[in-house]
């Protein structure tokens, strides 16, 4: 049994859909984009500013010293001139439970909430920020828990908070229901207004236009509300388009049609699945031991990795279900809806004089070295479903300035490490954008893959290096030399054209039991 269950891709559209009543009439009527976001504030000028970006955070975990809140108060020495903060996603761990956003979300960012000072009475559904927040769903943040675990973790509640005993999965006494809770946290949920009074509740949140269309207005302090679960902003003349990459990132089927090669692949995955879930079972039952308050980190990164086993166990049960489909003659599921949107945003942002540079953030990464996330099925779908969508992009705008990639900068987390990827020249509308992970600001972290920076893709002996790692901080070392380094990131657009960003690692690392905060050299691109 896995740690987590996670919905289908249909379901997972349809239960968010319904949430923002999705295609409700009364948009067509008030002529409101329902995946546009305005700030308010926004220069509509090219100045100069600077953001925040952090992800895979959300843990509850660490007893005594949380790298969350380190991390968040790194964040805040640098957020007095931010304009908003990125989230890449898991913003709450393990199964995206309302139960554990008190703790795990609220009380590390409490700076950032009207109301902040008074944490523990802030309801996770009511929470309105001080400055932009601006997430995309993780996998953790749409997962939820077996009925078989569901029950043991709330029957076993009380005793581990009286007892502190070891057996704790971060869980509560159940999951995100398909998102719900990161739905009521984030979104503006319409499911929740009445009928009779949705036209005038549209009216008086959707009071901003941009390009024509009236849109949602984020008014910081005041109203903190996303109008969907991937939606488009703009500030000082750069366009971020969010997406979920969780509803795009099914696995890849093999060629139905070779048989041979599906066999062989199935089994080695089947053998591989044994091996991890032998591997994980190891862990689980280790942690039934309490060895003392001396290995507590010890205990935190065993409990981690049971989790990281996890997460490789269900990429492979993925790909499994996703031959499945293919040899039973139906299509892999893909949120097309998505999909086109972005195409068609993308294309018009740059077809408007007004747009001096575009951003992308999504949960997954397409171009990732971390040790267990470089090879999985799930990346290698989303760089195949974001190369499709970038190469129509491509065609459609046909001729562009020399060397410029269709997004100057894009940010993924789920790879629990900060890294900087270079995409070289692959032939594909993918070509040239500088990727930035950001998925190490809490949980835990990851290691680099033994086989370097360098990322290839083609056939054995015709293969290419496509990109390249710049720089990857996380978890390295062994024994008294163990380093974990706990990161965010700065990110400085300066004014005017052609566009010129900075990125800022911003580190926090634990030694000799002592936190130290650093900040490592500036990458201009």
């Amino acid at each position: 049994m896995n740690l987590a269950s996670e919905a289908g891709i249909a379901t997972k559209i349809r239960r968010m859909a319904a949430r923002v009543r999705w295609g409700h009439p009364e948009f067509a009527r008030h002529g409101i984009d329902p995946c546009r976001l305005a700030i308010e504030g926004d220069p509509g000028t090219p100045e100069a500013f600077s953001f925040l970006v952090l992800g895979d955070s959300g843990t509850g975990r660490h007893r005594r010293s949380s790298p969350q809140r380190q991390v968040a108060e790194l964040l805040l020495s640098h957020g007095a001139d931010a304009r908003f903060l990125l989230h890449t996603g898991d913003v709450v761990y393990l199964t995206g439970s309302s139960e554990q956003y008190r703790d795990n979300f609220i009380r590390p960012y409490r700076e950032w909430l009207v109301g902040g000072d008074a944490w523990r009475r802030l309801r996770y559904d009511q929470l309105v920020f001080r400055v932009p927040f601006l997430p995309v769903l993780g996998n953790h943040d749409y997962y939820d828990l077996p009925l078989p675990l569901s029950l043991l973790a709330g029957l076993t509640a009380p005793p581990r908070r009286l007892l502190r005993s070891w057996i704790d999965l971060d869980v509560g006494w159940h999951g995100s229901f398909v998102g719900q809770a990161w739905s009521r946290a984030f979104l503006d949920m319409l499911d929740a207004v009445p009928e009779a009074r949705l036209s005038a509740h549209l009216m008086r949140t959707r009071s901003a236009v941009v390009d024509g269309a009236r849109c949602l207005l984020y008014r910081p302090g005041a109203y903190t509300r996303l109008p969907n679960r991937y939606y488009a902003m703009r500030w000082a003349g750069i366009d971020l388009f969010a997406l979920d990459s969780n509803t795009f990132n099914q696995p890849l089927p093999p060629d139905p049609a070779d048989l041979a090669e599906a066999t062989r692949r199935d089994d080695a995955l089947n053998r591989r699945r044994r091996s991890l879930a032998a591997e994980r079972l190891a862990l689980l039952s280790d942690l039934v031991r309490d060895p003392g308050d001396n290995e507590v980190e010890a205990r935190e990164d065993r409990a981690a990795k049971a989790e990281q086993l996890d997460e490789q166990i269900r990429d492979i049960d993925k790909q499994l279900a996703s031959g499945v489909r293919a040899r039973t003659g139906r299509a892999p599921e893909l949120d097309d809806a998505q999909l086109d949107w972005f195409a068609a945003a993308l294309i018009a942002s740059w077809r408007n004089p007004a747009v001096r540079g575009r951003l992308l953030v999504l949960h997954h990464p397409p171009f990732v070295t971390e040790a267990t996330k470089w090879d999985q099925g799930q990346t290698l779908a989303v760089r195949a479903q974001l190369r499709r969508v970038l190469d129509r992009v491509a065609a459609a705008l046909g001729d562009r300035p020399a060397g410029r990639p269709l997004l100057d900068l894009a940010f993924s987390g789920h790879a629990h490490c900060l890294e900087v990827v270079q995409v070289e020249d692959t032939g594909h509308g993918d070509a040239g954008i500088p990727w930035v992970i950001c998925g190490g600001s809490g949980y835990s972290l990851r290691r680099q893959r033994p086989e370097g920076e360098e990322l290839r893709e083609g056939p054995p002996g015709a293969d290419r290096v496509i990109a390249r790692s710049r720089l990857f901080v996380g978890r390295s070392g062994r024994g008294s030399s163990l380093r974990r380094a706990y990161s965010a990131l700065r990110v400085d657009v300066a004014e005017g054209t052609p566009l010129r960003i900075s990125l800022t690692p911003l580190v926090s690392e634990k030694a000799e039991g002592r936190w130290q905060s650093s900040q490592l050299p500036a990458i201009q691109l």
